[in-house]
C-alpha cells in the first residue's frame, strides 16, 4: 500500500476519475431537460415533439432520446486538496488554524450510508462523483 501523503500534498490540484451515480432508464424530460408538451397533447406529453426532418431519413445523435441516465465514466478536473488526514493521528482530526474547537472528522452518528472514518482520508474542494464507498482514481492535474 502507498500512503496518500506520499503522492499528494495540501493545496495541490488533482483530477478525480470515476463512475457517476446510476439512475436507470430515464425519459427525455428527466434525462435531457426538454420542455414538456401542452396538457392536451395526444399520445403523451413528456416527449420530444419533433425528432428530425423527413430527410436525412435517420435520427441525428444530437436529438434528445430516452435511455440510461447516470453510471457514466467521468473525469472532474482541477480539484484542490484542502486536507490530508492520517489514521494514526489523534482523535481530534478536524481542527484547523481557523477553527480551534476540538472535533473529529466524522460527524456524530457517522456519515450516512458510510459510517465512521477509520483510515486515511483526503478532503477536496467541491463534489466527487459516484455513490458512497465507490472507488475513484486520483491523479495530478
Amino acid at each position: 500500500q502507498v500512503p496518500i501523503d506520499a503522492l499528494f500534498q495540501k493545496d495541490e490540484m488533482i483530477d478525480v476519475i470515476g463512475v457517476t451515480k446510476g439512475k436507470g432508464y430515464e425519459g427525455v424530460v428527466t434525462r435531457w431537460g426538454v420542455t414538456r408538451l401542452p396538457r392536451k397533447t395526444h399520445r403523451g406529453l413528456r416527449k420530444v415533439a419533433c425528432i428530425g426532418a423527413w430527410h436525412p431519413a435517420r435520427v441525428s445523435f444530437t436529438v434528445a432520446r430516452a435511455g440510461q441516465n447516470g453510471y457514466h465514466h467521468r473525469t472532474e478536473m482541477n480539484k484542490k486538496i484542502y486536507k490530508i488526514g492520517k489514521s494514526d493521528q489523534e482523535s481530534h482530526k478536524a481542527m484547523t488554524e481557523f477553527d480551534r474547537t476540538e472535533k473529529d472528522i466524522t460527524p456524530m452518528g457517522g456519515f450516512p450510508h458510510y459510517g465512521v472514518v477509520k483510515d486515511d482520508y483526503i478532503m477536496i474542494r467541491g463534489c466527487c462523483m459516484g455513490t458512497k464507498k465507490r472507488v475513484v482514481t486520483l491523479r495530478q492535474s
